[in-house]
């Protein structure tokens, strides 16, 4: 099935400010990594009004409390952990992942998985300690399919120094089986810069994966040469990654990537990213997966027009396991005022035929104010939802976090700044069925510092957005955030993400049944 991208048009709204003080200045548009999880569709027939009693006080999602990823204090005596993303199969059936030091300051690449409610010990990625001879590495995604089928990447060190990435799986009942540098990458990663930065599976033996490489080192006066890659698994044997088709074309001033991969059934999936086509700067593009073969990588259509500013990503990409899809980034616009504020679009895909990508017109107060779409999830063709945040220019370091649901193709009519003191910035969203959601990210200088923030959506209504239960007991020193959050059944979530502990050490945390 071909996948056919058609645009959406998002109401405007104004909306009020959801809380907090400060907060970090605006992200850039061409941000690497989006977490995604689960699939659906994206689409824009219609408006439809927001529901009714959206801010209202909800039963919320069941997330658990915050722990130490077991085992990881004896791996991480270098003092730096975090736990980059979290997939599950079935509720208090998870894998995790992320990064730690150890004691030579090396960093080195870790997984762990949950079972029956109970976290087990973290390990170092088997087969990374052959291959992180340079003493860089991490994961950066991983996916679990619905039978418990797992598979995460990332990236290492080889002992010349270059950055190569690798791929993991993890068959359901068994142990992780090594790591193995990305069939093919080595080849197309001439000057040393690789790194997996999506993983989707589907079913066991059947996945795919994108990332970035560089094909020319960077230097003063020549520069670098980034470019996005694919691979997929069939039948559990990894192919051969390939450059994108078609971003060769688009990427002519060399700084491409894949930010982020989803698949509906074996050998079919979908990819987002950006590339830099010199004069015209960073732009967004989507590509879609048939049958084990990548189409070419196009820009979002329409949006050159909406990107008057010149710099543009897609930033995340969601497929329900119909095929239909949805993609979503930011783009730039030049204000009456002369300012370039980052905007999101929304772009659908439906019956073959690419649509076109219609700005997200949103504007708190009149103000024009910078918006950023971070996730975007979908549990069907009749449902899934965008997130992302506000950020409040005249009040440096404060934002607004903001949900927009499309339910049976229609979208709501206006966008809503999620409810409670603590709704910031959420950065990770998973919905698992129709009006029910987990959101997960941060919100800057609560209790005196930065803290992990966690919102629920239950049956089309957001509780208040709470600070991760159990994480201010672990987070002595005041700098914590939830990077990833899945949630395999309504209602019940899980998330990953890190603290520093009262010596200032960055630790990672997982959540609990």
């Amino acid at each position: 099935m071909k996948l056919t991208w058609s645009g959406a048009l998002l109401g405007r709204t104004r909306r009020r400010l959801a809380g907090g003080s400060a907060r970090r200045g605006v992200m850039a548009v061409v941000a690497a990594g989006v977490a995604v999880v689960c699939a659906g569709l994206l689409t824009g027939a219609g408006l439809a009004p927001a529901a009714a009693g959206a801010r209202a006080a909800a039963a919320g999602v069941q997330w658990g409390r915050a722990e130490k990823v077991p085992g990881l204090a004896t791996l991480n005596r270098g003092g730096n952990a975090h736990a980059t993303s979290v997939s599950c199969w079935a509720v208090n059936y998870c894998a995790a992942g992320g990064y730690y030091t150890d004691r030579r300051g090396h960093s080195q690449a870790f997984v762990v998985t949950e079972r029956k409610g109970r976290w087990g010990d973290a390990v170092q990625v088997p087969g990374t300690a052959a291959l992180n001879t340079g003493g860089t590495a991490g994961v950066s995604s991983v996916s679990c399919t619905p039978r418990g089928y797992c598979a995460a990447g990332g990236n290492y060190t080889d002992r010349r120094g270059h950055n190569q990435a690798f791929v993991v799986t993890w068959p359901k009942h068994h142990r992780w089986r090594a790591a193995v540098e990305v069939p093919g990458s080595a080849a197309l990663n001439t000057a040393g810069s690789a790194q997996v930065t999506s993983v989707s599976c589907v079913s066991a033996g059947n996945c795919a994966a994108g990332g970035y490489y560089d094909a020319r080192a960077c230097r003063r006066y020549a520069p670098c040469d980034t470019q996005a890659f694919v691979v997929s698994q069939a039948g559990g044997v990894w192919g051969t990654a390939e450059e994108l088709p078609g971003t060769a074309a688009l990427n002519t001033a060399g700084s491409a990537r894949v930010t982020s991969v989803s698949c509906w059934s074996a050998g079919n999936c979908a990819a987002s990213g950006y590339y830099n086509n010199g004069p015209g700067g960073p732009g967004a593009f989507v590509a879609s997966e048939e049958k084990g073969v990548w189409d070419s990588a196009q820009e979002v259509p329409g949006l050159a027009a909406l990107n008057t500013a010149g710099a543009a990503s897609a930033t995340a990409v969601s497929c329900a396991r119909d095929g239909y899809c949805a993609a979503g980034g930011v783009f730039t616009q030049t204000d009456v005022d002369g300012n370039d504020n980052p905007e999101p679009f929304v772009v659908s895909a439906n019956n073959g035929v690419w649509g076109t990508a219609v700005a997200w017109p949103l504007d708190f107060y009149g103000l024009g104010l910078p918006e950023t779409l971070d996730a975007v999830s979908c549990a069907s063709a009749d449902y899934c939802g965008a997130a992302g945040y506000t950020s409040f220019t005249n009040y440096p370091g404060t934002s607004s976090a903001f949900w927009v649901s499309q339910t049976n193709g229609v979208w709501a009519a206006s966008d809503q700044s999620l409810p409670g003191y603590y709704a910031q910035n959420l950065t990770s969203l998973s919905c698992p069925s129709t009006g029910n959601c987990g959101a997960g990210g941060y919100c800057l200088y609560c209790r005196k510092g930065s803290q992990a923030v966690v919102a629920g959506e239950r049956n089309g209504v957001w509780a208040n957005a709470k600070l991760m239960p159990g994480a201010l007991a672990l987070d002595k020193s005041r700098n914590a955030q939830v990077t990833s959050v899945s949630c395999p059944s309504a209602g019940n979530c899980t998330a990953a993400g890190f603290y520093t502990d009262a010596k200032k050490r960055s630790q990672a945390f997982v959540s609990g049944p």
